[in-house]
């Protein structure tokens, strides 16, 4: 196994590879991946989706995801970090955010992989727009939708 792998973060317009991101942070030392696979979808709150928009302002969004890998790496026994986030449009069942976490020991993977999740939402500059048949609604670090996953 590759012990060189590193942290890295993502933004991209293309599809993403759940797994090739998950693989692209296993050190030899450790002994679990968390990997969060965020996806589009179709029903939002007994709301029909059609599909989603994500913007975001790069620059920023790539500093504040360092900050959260740095934070993380702190807070938690972890070793690797990869986040990858997705912008434009995407339709139903693709995945807009992958996270993965790499530790010696799953529970810091687990906990540190929810962690990041809840403060990308709340930190990061990547906005999400919502469309549905009879409109749509821009969310601003899905605060709402944190609160329906605690």
């Amino acid at each position: 196994m590759n012990q060189n792998k590193v942290d890295f973060i993502e933004l991209t317009t293309e599809s993403l590879d759940i797994g090739a991101i998950a693989r692209r942070v296993v050190p030899a030392n450790c002994g679990a991946i968390v990997t969060l696979d965020g996806f589009v979808r179709q029903f939002t709150k007994g709301r029909e989706t059609l599909y989603l928009v994500y913007e975001g302002y790069e620059p920023m969004a790539l500093k504040e995801m360092e900050k959260l890998i740095e934070a993380a790496k702190a807070q938690f026994q972890i070793e690797n970090v990869g986040i990858v986030h997705r912008l434009g449009r995407l339709e139903i069942g693709e995945t807009s955010v992958v996270i993965s976490v790499a530790a010696p020991h799953r529970r810091a993977a687990f906990e540190a992989c929810e962690w990041l999740i809840k403060e990308l939402k709340r930190t990061v500059p990547i906005w999400k727009k919502e469309v549905y048949a009879d409109g749509e609604t821009w969310i601003e670090g899905d605060k709402s939708e944190m609160m329906n996953d605690e």
